[in-house]
């Protein structure tokens, strides 16, 4: 039986499944562990959404640290876990049950701002107009 190609640009079932698997173990592991650096300890944090590459071998985390919505907490907060993205690959590397261990690379989450100003605009009584 032949394989149907998945849509170009689109993440693959197996790269979905990956993320899933990564996000749920990540989510945990940050919140149980104790972390040297001063901007991890106590802080509590989002793991909005993993995209695997498509040989899984590179993840891009997206997160957010929660009580703290603005630009410069999440870039810290990306920062910080990028410098203990090492030791999170090798604690990940025990929890997940994939053949490759994939290089973590944290990123600021900013799709909660963007739903923001999406929600802003739809309720602008002109907009709400225009869509009656």
């Amino acid at each position: 039986m032949a394989r149907k190609p998945s849509s170009p640009g689109l993440p693959s079932q197996r790269q979905l499944r990956a993320g899933e698997i990564i996000r749920h173990a990540l989510a945990e592991l940050i919140a149980r562990e104790d972390f040297r650096d001063p901007e991890l300890a106590g802080v509590l944090v989002t793991v909005g959404e993993v995209r695997c590459s498509p040989d899984l071998k590179r993840a891009n985390i997206f997160v957010t640290p929660l009580g703290d919505d603005t630009e410069a907490g999440r870039t810290r907060l990306a920062g910080a876990l990028n410098r203990a993205a090492a030791f999170l690959r090798g604690r990940l590397g025990r929890e997940i049950e994939l053949k490759f261990t994939p290089e973590l690379h944290f990123i600021a989450d900013k799709s909660y701002d963007e739903a923001t100003a999406i929600d802003r605009l739809l309720s602008d009584p002109r907009v709400k107009r225009d869509l009656e």
